[in-house]
Parts: C-alpha cells; structure tokens; sequence
C-alpha cells in the first residue's frame, strides 16, 4: 500500500480529496475540528464512490471506502503520514494556526500541503521552521472528479518537495500543473475570473441574459476545451498553426482585449440578477440536487474522454 495521507478539514474539497487519496491505494485519515462534519463526509463519500463504480471510473467501492477512515483528533490523524492535504477556512490566521500544529506533530520529511485558491504560499508557511517542505496544492472542484492540481511553491520550498508532491497527484490519477512564481489566483482562477469578470459585465450591461451566457458557453467554447486547451486550439484552428492563428486574428484579439480593459468593473447589482435568473431555473431548495447532477455529469464526462482516449490514441 502507499503511504498514508491525513487529510485536515472534511468539507467539500477534503472529502473529495479522500477519494483522490484512495484512488491512488493510500490510506487515508479524515479529520476535522468539527466531528460532525467528519461523519457527514464519510455518508458523501460513500454516495459518490457507488456513483463512480455505477459510471464505470473505479472498480471496488467498497475497498477504496476501506481506505478512508475518521480520525478522532489532529495527532492521530497525522501520525505517520507522508504527505498532508489542509483544507480549512480560506483565512490567512487559521490555515498559520493549523499549520503551526501540523509541523509539530508531523513527520520531518512529510510534505504539508495546503488547498487554497488565494492565498499566497510564502505567506501561510513563512513563519514554519520546515517550510522547505511546503507548498499549495490547489485543485478544482471536485477533485476527484476534475484531474487538475496547481503545485506552486514559495521562493523558500525545495524543488524536492514539488517533485515529490507531483509523483503522489500522478499516482492518484491526478493531472498536476507546476504554477513557476507565485502569482495571485494562481493559473486557474486567473484564468476563470478573466472569463467571469467578462461574463459579469455583458450580462450587467444588457448584451446577453444569464441563460444564454451559460449556452454560449456550454454549446460552445467548453467542447472544444473540455478535451483541448484554449493555446491547442487556435494552433488547430488555422492551416498553419499558431502563427497563422495569430497573423489572421492577432489584432482583433488585441483590439477587444483593450475593449475590455477600459469598459471598466461589472456593475454590483448584476450579482443579484443572476442569482434571479438562477434562482427561477434551480430554487435554492434543489440547489443540492443540482450539484449531485453536476457530478454525475463529470462522471459520465470523465469516462468518456477516457474511452475517447483509447479510440482515438490521444
């Protein structure tokens, strides 16, 4: 068996994590401050992992739910792990303090990693006298369902440490991505928030309802990236690949690029727009449902590209 993961904070992204974990044969210790929490992950996990053997993604179930346990604190839980994945409130003082109890308890050469979106790596680990061993490990949500990790390190994390969290991700049948500086949303969300803060501002601005933003995406742009990236697909998109791309529509990707630089913030009150619009197509009371149908998609997604793959050689 691979060595044993802790992950700390069973929400959403830790219990998604514990099914990654497993996946890759690890034994997995689940905790969190809250026991309820823990108790309710363990019902989630055991719901998505039937859903997953049902789309054909992993083979036993039930094994793989033998891999992942609750840990009753924070010592057991880290005790002999080689690699911790934290998972807790997205603030600065909390992920110091959870951390500074973490290098304490855990192993001088497990990796510590933590799951933020935001917050930059040299700051959650200046203060840890290891943080060489450090690093943020930013997945998408759902990660065991969404292959992408951004491993982005500070200035002081060895390059040991990225190698060795690479090696565990790949293992658990993760697609991990190295972020070289660090840089604020890190690649992902930058590049999710250039395309919400568009979205935000035709939809604030009258040019499209949030139906038909949603549409152009979904029956669109998304087929194309949801089996190649946006660089991959322009190379494909003309005779002569990227330069070509570049010398037919160069100056119309510049010209709404400075468009959308000087038209300025989304205006506040398209937040409660589209939460109108939304709310009339999915009441909040179906919100969950909505979400659980989200997975079961991504599943039915996943194992497609899969079998695509093997047809198709790539």
């Amino acid at each position: 068996m691979a060595g044993k993961i802790a992950i700390v904070g069973a929400g959403l992204i830790g219990r998604s994590w514990a099914i990654v974990f497993a996946r890759g044969g690890h034994e997995v210790a689940l905790y969190d401050a809250d026991a309820g929490q823990t108790a309710r992950a363990l019902e989630t996990i055991a719901a998505s992992l039937a859903d997953m053997e049902e789309a054909g993604l992993i083979a036993k179930a039930e094994a793989l739910k033998g891999l992942i346990r609750k840990a009753a604190s924070l010592d057991e839980a880290i005790e002999g792990a080689a690699h911790v994945q934290e998972n807790v409130a997205e603030r600065l003082d909390v992920k110091r303090q959870v951390f500074a109890e973490i290098e304490r308890l855990a192993a001088k050469d497990a990796v510590l990693a933590s799951s933020s979106s935001a917050l930059m790596p040299s700051l959650i680990f200046e203060r840890l006298a290891g943080r060489e061993r450090c690093l943020v490990a930013h997945p998408m949500n759902p990660p065991h369902l969404a292959p992408i990790v951004e491993l982005c390190g500070a200035p002081f994390t060895a390059p040991e440490t990225v190698a060795r969290a690479r090696a565990t991700f790949e293992r658990c049948e993760m697609a991990p991505i190295a972020v070289r500086r660090e840089i604020d949303g890190f690649i992902l969300n930058r590049l999710q928030h250039a395309v919400l803060n568009e979205a935000f501002r035709l939809i604030g601005k009258g040019y499209v309802s949030t139906e038909d933003l949603d549409r152009t995406m979904k029956d669109g742009l998304a087929l194309r990236w949801s089996f190649m990236g946006p660089i991959e697909t322009i190379d494909l998109n003309a005779p002569e690949g990227i330069a070509d791309y570049v010398a037919r529509y160069g100056e119309t990707i510049r010209r709404v690029g400075r468009d959308i630089a000087q038209s300025g913030d989304w205006p506040d009150a398209v937040a409660a727009q589209m939460d109108g619009e939304r709310r009339r197509a999915v009441p909040l009371d179906k919100l969950e449902a909505e979400q659980a149908w989200r997975d079961r998609r991504l599943m039915a997604l996943a194992s497609h590209k899969r079998d695509a793959a093997k047809k198709t050689g790539k």
